[in-house]
């Protein structure tokens, strides 16, 4: 994977998510020819981005406005970091995974990282991205100097997470939730 040059293929157009310099400097990312591991950016709605998304949930119909809409609130709110793999070849986002930096009162006020929406295209599975978006979401949040860095999986997954040096904790492996309906109004922040 090439991340040392990541400006050298962003577009005078667009905009990353994040500064992609936060992914240069982590030391152990492993290379693979044609792939880019790089923040997403604002024109990865052309790449495929809500498409594979589709290929982990439910994700609805969502425009090109809806994305930029997003991607701009993200950016300004910041402590959101949407890394993506992308094909170089193919010039399609193959790849996602999204660190969610919480800012907490406890631990000295100290920073708390949440891993979301890992999910990498079904014609690339086999080739280890999984592992690659996790560890780089895992190094990131340790360069960010989050305390901890925390999922919630399918069953069937614990054991993939497990051997990427993730634990259950003893009295505090429950994962609990209230889903709430909404509409696409409501969803919008």
């Amino acid at each position: 994977m090439n991340t040392s040059s990541n400006s050298d293929f962003a577009k005078d157009d667009e905009l990353e998510l994040f500064n992609s310099s936060l992914l240069t400097r982590l030391p152990n990312l492993p290379k693979e020819n044609g792939l880019l591991v790089r923040p997403l950016r604002s024109t990865d709605y052309d790449k495929g981005f809500i498409q594979l998304l589709g290929q982990l949930t439910d994700v609805g119909n969502i425009t090109k406005d809806q994305f930029l809409n997003r991607f701009f609130k993200m950016k300004i709110a910041g402590g959101y970091y949407v890394v993506i793999v992308e094909d170089l070849n193919g010039g399609e986002v193959v790849g996602s995974a999204t660190l969610v930096v919480e800012q907490k009162f406890i631990h000295n006020c100290a920073l708390k990282g949440r891993l979301e929406d890992v999910v990498v295209n079904s014609k690339y599975r086999g080739r280890h991205l999984g592992k690659l978006l996790v560890s780089t979401i895992s190094q990131l949040s340790r360069s960010l100097q989050c305390y901890k860095l925390s999922l919630d999986c399918r069953d069937r997954l614990i054991g993939f997470y497990e051997s990427l040096g993730f634990q259950r904790e003893v009295g505090n492996a429950n994962s609990l939730n209230i889903r709430f309906e909404t509409t696409p109004e409501h969803s919008r922040l």
